[in-house]
């Protein structure tokens, strides 16, 4: 069954084949990213198809899972707010994917995470040192795809783009000083995941959009649909990271409370009133006192997950996944746009609020 239940059916107009959306947008980026990784010098350049999926940890070719690629599509489906090509989209959606994933090398380290996308994580296989030289790069290599362009389009974009980096890594600050509280509050766990998520997919949904010419009104609505959007996704993850099936997610069971996250259901169940929440709130203290934290067995994760839910921060993470799912649908009401790319970006939030992984 699906995470969150879907917007009823009454709210579409047309089927959207969102599949095809997301294949489109990394089929277009693809490339160009290619291009971009091989400028790396040896051996960054193999340790970024590494991560990537194009090869094993033997260096030979490989088909791996590149991630959902919904960035990507949303640069490339922004473009056409404009009436240009998607085309026109690509140098965007790059830059984006690599200072998406100049992040998850530098988080994989930093939060101890030995698997990503059913497969060692790079800091595992490289080197931490690697890990975070590759990063770097990365976030090199996206403003220079997006300023060899030239054009004023593409400063503006690298502006935005910059923006959003420095929240990005406002957000994963406060996420690592989060685990070390015993409290956080729902408003500080909702500002972080606007940071760490929203911000990235704010400028995804724009960047398209300001390389076609984009007035600052138009770029700064999308932003307010992708923001919100981040804030729906990474409802989502949050829930996944608790509940959401390894050979799904690639990760390992209880991910989040194994890393002590303060994630909305964490933070959402804890400012619930009675005993279940009562009785997570002494065992999180606890925890976070405990230098023997690693051998925790199965079931012990699994009693705390169990607390959450009976709390009610499942639930009210499956609804607050919604409710920031609407604001996103509504924001996109104060740009003028094609029908068919308005279907587009509706169909494609309804995919983040609706997934398994």
């Amino acid at each position: 069954m699906p995470t969150v239940p879907p917007a009823p059916k009454a709210d579409r107009r047309t089927a959207v084949d969102v599949s095809a959306l997301l294949e489109r947008g990394r089929t277009l980026a693809t490339p160009v990213l290619r291009a971009a990784v091989a400028r790396l010098a040896p051996p960054m350049d193999t340790v970024a198809a590494y991560h990537f999926g194009w090869i094993d940890a033997h260096g030979r070719p490989a088909d791996g899972d590149g991630g959902k690629a919904v960035r990507p599509a949303l640069a490339v489906l922004s473009a056409e707010v404009t009436g240009a090509r998607p085309e026109t989209g690509i140098p965007g959606a790059v830059a984006v994917e690599l200072v998406h994933n100049f992040s998850l090398l530098h988080d994989d380290l930093m939060d101890g995470d030995e698997q990503r996308r059913h497969r060692d994580t790079v800091w595992k296989v490289h080197g931490p040192a690697q890990a975070i030289l590759v990063g770097d790069a990365l976030f090199a290599l996206a403003n220079e795809v997006l300023l060899e362009l030239g054009t004023v389009e593409a400063g503006r974009a690298t502006r935005r783009l910059t923006s959003a980096t420095r929240a990005l890594i406002d957000g994963q600050a406060q996420d690592i000083s989060y685990e070390h509280r015993d409290r956080v509050s729902v408003e500080e766990c909702l500002e972080m995941e606007g940071n760490k998520t929203g911000a990235l997919l704010a400028c995804a949904s724009s960047i398209g959009a300001v390389l076609g010419g984009a007035d600052d009104r138009t770029a700064d609505a999308l932003e307010k649909y992708g923001y919100h959007l981040g804030l729906a996704f990474q409802a989502v993850d949050d829930l996944l990271g608790i509940w959401g099936d390894p050979e799904a997610t690639g990760k390992q069971t209880w991910s989040d409370l194994r890393q002590r996250k303060k994630s909305l259901p964490v933070v959402a169940a804890l400012a619930a009133v009675g005993p279940a929440a009562e009785k997570l709130g002494e065992l999180l203290a606890a925890d976070a006192r405990s230098s023997d934290f690693e051998s925790f067995s199965e079931e012990e994760f699994a009693a705390r997950a169990a607390l959450i839910e009976q709390a009610g921060g499942r639930e009210w993470t499956a609804e607050e996944a919604r409710r920031q799912h609407t604001i996103a649908i509504e924001a996109l009401d104060a740009v003028d746009m094609p029908e068919q790319v308005r279907e587009r970006f509706t169909a494609l939030a309804d995919f983040v609020v609706v997934r398994k992984r």
